[in-house]
């Protein structure tokens, strides 16, 4: 895929695996800046390595480490996760191509999420948690190489391992917090225990909980 075809948000292959396009960077060798959405990790290469994927309704996949099946015909709910595949944001919003944001109200012609931006219907597709039957796994380009992924739900992580991988310094995250949200940095890491902005300190099992903390952008890559 040469580099003008790559632009933030498309959804793409690389190693095998489904990530995001974070942001493109043409002065940089590396200048394709990626997320895998299995488990969040950040990644750097070339529009040479990557190869470019449109979600569809029915496409099932992990993002941070839990099973989605997208719906186009299915509405949002409060607390539910949309996948915005049809962006078409008012001048007071700010979202793109394939933003995951979770919904905090619903309107008639719309939602309202956490980011506070207005998302009319027919701009989303609905990601409901687990596999659907009658889904297309999506996380792997070539399918023999899933190693069981493609029939796992994401929702029983090791008891016994660390959940998730490791933030890097500098990785933004948003704490959801009754009807006040807040965001911090994240300043050191000592083990499994996290010290984020603002004197907080989270373990990674909880950091890594996307019912908690939803991952923001990193200010080492923007």
């Amino acid at each position: 895929m040469k580099l003008y075809q790559v632009r933030k948000g498309q959804f793409v292959y690389f190693n095998n695996e489904l990530h995001k396009v974070y942001s493109v960077k043409p002065i940089y060798k590396q200048s394709v800046h990626l997320i895998k959405l299995k488990d969040l990790s950040q990644h750097l290469t070339n529009a040479s390595k990557v190869e470019r994927y449109k979600p569809n309704h029915l496409d099932s996949f992990i993002f941070n480490h839990k099973a989605y099946t997208l719906h186009k015909d299915k509405k949002a709910e409060e607390g539910d996760h949309i996948l915005i595949t049809n962006p078409s944001p008012d001048y007071m919003d700010h979202y793109t191509l394939n933003e995951i944001e979770i919904v905090s109200s619903v309107e008639s012609k719309g939602v309202i999420t956490t980011k506070s931006n207005g998302v009319k219907h027919i701009e989303y597709l609905l990601m409901v948690p687990g596999r659907d039957p009658d889904s297309n796994p999506i996380d792997y380009f070539d399918k023999t190489m899933a190693e069981g992924d493609l029939t796992d739900n994401g929702s029983d992580r090791s008891a016994n391992g660390i959940q998730g991988e490791m933030p890097n310094i500098g990785d933004v995250y948003k704490k959801r917090d009754g009807n006040h949200s807040i965001e911090a940095m994240v300043v050191a890491i000592n083990g499994e225990t996290i010290f984020l902005g603002n004197n907080l300190e989270v373990s990674l099992n909880e950091l890594n909980d996307s019912d908690i903390w939803e991952f923001q952008y990193s200010l080492l890559v923007d």
